[in-house]
């Protein structure tokens, strides 16, 4: 498995593995472990999880998982997220809504901790765009959770460039990701010059819904046709499934994206690190960015 260096300390496997689902399939922690080390054993090391996920539930289950075996955790690197405030029966907002305020930040961090059964967080992410959001007071904020040992690296997710430089420049240009969506049906970044600000800056970008949760793949939607339909003929030439070339898609690109994974299923998996032995030629990279009808060449 390729190890990517985020800092001269923190490195991530190039494929991780994302645990949105796993609070939602009533697994025991003892089966939440086993799929966890099953991932391992692929040379998947690395988590994404976030407070909100399972409707606050993930963390939890990951940190049950854990402490059934405390040495594990030297094993991995998990990745978690603050900032929204989602309405929810186990929580007290009546409204959904962001908040990067430094006390909420500091809070949902320990807070994170304490689920996760962990003494550190390997990248911690700001979820989300906050209109209110004061820059310096996050940065100052991130910088002083490193610097307590709380995290071991910061970003961001789901920011556009104009915002990531701008919180990139307040930390000191310490952000060490920006967690965004990416799929042959979703090419906001490339078109809003995130990709080349990360470039730009040497910063890696993780990327969710890799698959655009199996629409890919559907044959008889006539906007996601095209798409399934030549990503099932690079499969055939590549001799490898159709998901794996949707990884391929993205491990080309030069931004040296890692995706991340979503499913539950080991063998999905499976089909994800596939990808990492498959170059796609440029023509069919192409093939690819312009099967959706969205994109034109000029």
């Amino acid at each position: 498995m390729e190890r990517v260096h985020l800092t001269e300390s923190i490195y991530l496997s190039r494929i991780i593995q994302g645990t949105m689902g796993i609070s939602l399939h009533n697994r025991t922690p003892q089966e939440t472990l086993d799929f966890m080390k099953a991932c391992v054993e692929l040379g998947v090391t690395t988590f994404d999880t976030a407070e909100i996920y399972g409707n606050y539930s993930t963390e939890d289950a990951i940190g049950e998982a854990i402490k059934l075996d405390p040495s594990f955790r030297s094993q991995i690197q998990l990745i978690t997220k603050t900032g929204i405030n989602m309405a929810s029966s186990v929580r007290p907002y009546a409204f959904s809504h962001y908040d990067t305020s430094r006390e909420r930040i500091v809070a949902a961090c320990k807070e994170s901790l304490r689920k996760l059964n962990t003494d550190y967080i390997d990248v911690y992410l700001i979820h989300r765009e906050d209109p209110l959001i004061d820059h310096q007071e996050v940065a100052c904020t991130l910088i002083q959770l490193k610097q307590e040992g709380l995290i071991k690296s910061y970003g961001v997710s789901n920011f556009d460039p104009f915002k990531f430089e701008a919180l990139h420049e307040a930390t000191g240009y310490q952000l060490v990701t920006n967690q965004i969506e990416w799929n042959p049906l979703v090419t906001e970044h490339i078109d809003n010059g995130n990709f080349d600000v990360l470039q730009k800056h040497g910063v890696k970008p993780m990327i969710w819904s890799p698959l655009a949760q199996g629409a890919l793949f559907d044959t008889k939607d006539k906007h996601t046709a095209p798409v399934a339909n030549v990503l099932n003929e690079l499969a055939v030439k590549y001799a490898v499934n159709p998901e794996t070339i949707a990884y391929a898609y993205l491990l080309r690109h030069p931004v040296h994206a890692l995706p991340i994974s979503g499913s539950t299923q080991i063998e999905r998996l499976k089909n994800a690190v596939k990808a990492l032995d498959v170059h796609l030629e440029r023509e069919d990279w192409y093939r690819i960015y312009l099967a959706s009808g969205q994109k034109h060449l000029r």
